[in-house]
């Protein structure tokens, strides 16, 4: 086995565990970093028969639950008025969700069907984000500080703002820990809290979590506000915030109707 692709130091064998219900895979421990990997995934083909996988059953109200305390952070932390780019959008229900609040959010997924965000594809020439957004996508990555920096290059920014599963001191057994997702297979890399700060110190970033949400970033950030406002307790802001901002679900419709006139 290679080193950790975060840190370069050598990795340790942990534990086997069975994936798909039919591969048994070895899963190596950096202790500099605390990098927790699959052995190299041979079975994706496997896993990724269908892109989202069936047992996702969470993914609606997932990105519901991301969409209410992110408006929030984006409102409160950083631009509300500014480009923002969700990347890994998967079927661009998140791109709608933060458009319908008002935000200038637009969708990339080159693996992947937009179907609720038709019309906000991102084009990468000459555009740049405030932030760029990945949830529930790290854990799927081989080389995670590759798929930071590429979504970081293809974004124009210097913050990306994601979620992922962490765990706390010694890897948790595979029967201990249902993120490890071994009916689906896809979970092939585990985080903890310093993970990120390595990975952010490689890109000459800061390092922001509240165990939820997670931020590398070159702002500065009053940490108590990122917490609070990427927390639950934020509920309180959202009325406040949906009167602020504009929705662009009548406008976008409009965009598109005209587009589609144009085009006949």
């Amino acid at each position: 086995m290679s080193g950790c692709p975060i840190c370069g130091c050598p990795r340790q064998a942990r534990f086997r565990a069975l994936l798909l219900k039919k591969h048994d895979v070895q899963y190596f421990f950096c202790e500099r970093c605390g990098l927790l990997q699959t052995e190299e995934p041979y079975w994706l083909n496997d896993a990724y028969a269908s892109v989202i996988a069936d047992a996702d059953t969470g993914l609606v109200s997932r990105n519901l639950t991301i969409a209410h305390r992110l408006t929030n952070l984006l409102y409160w932390c950083f631009d509300p008025t500014a480009l923002y780019l969700d990347f890994s959008g998967g079927y661009g229900l998140l791109t709608r969700l933060m458009r319908d609040r008002g935000f200038d959010y637009y969708w990339h997924d080159p693996y992947c069907k937009n179907v609720f965000a038709r019309g906000f594809e991102w084009i990468s020439a000459g555009q740049k984000a405030s932030a760029v957004t990945a949830f529930e996508v790290l854990e799927h990555t081989a080389d995670p500080l590759a798929f930071i920096s590429k979504a970081l290059a293809e974004a124009n920014t210097s913050t990306i703002i994601f979620t992922t599963e962490l765990y706390e001191g010694e890897p948790p057994r595979p029967e201990k820990w249902w993120y490890y997702a071994l009916e689906t297979g896809q979970h092939i890399s585990f985080f903890r809290r310093d993970t990120l700060t390595v990975l952010g110190q490689k890109l000459g970033l800061d390092s922001y979590s509240n165990g939820f949400f997670h931020v590398l970033t070159s702002k500065v950030i009053i940490d108590a506000r990122f917490r609070f406002c990427s927390s639950r307790l934020a509920r309180a802001l959202g009325p406040y915030v949906r009167m602020r901002m504009r929705s662009k679900t009548i406008e976008d419709h409009q965009a598109i109707a005209q587009r589609s006139k144009q085009c006949t």
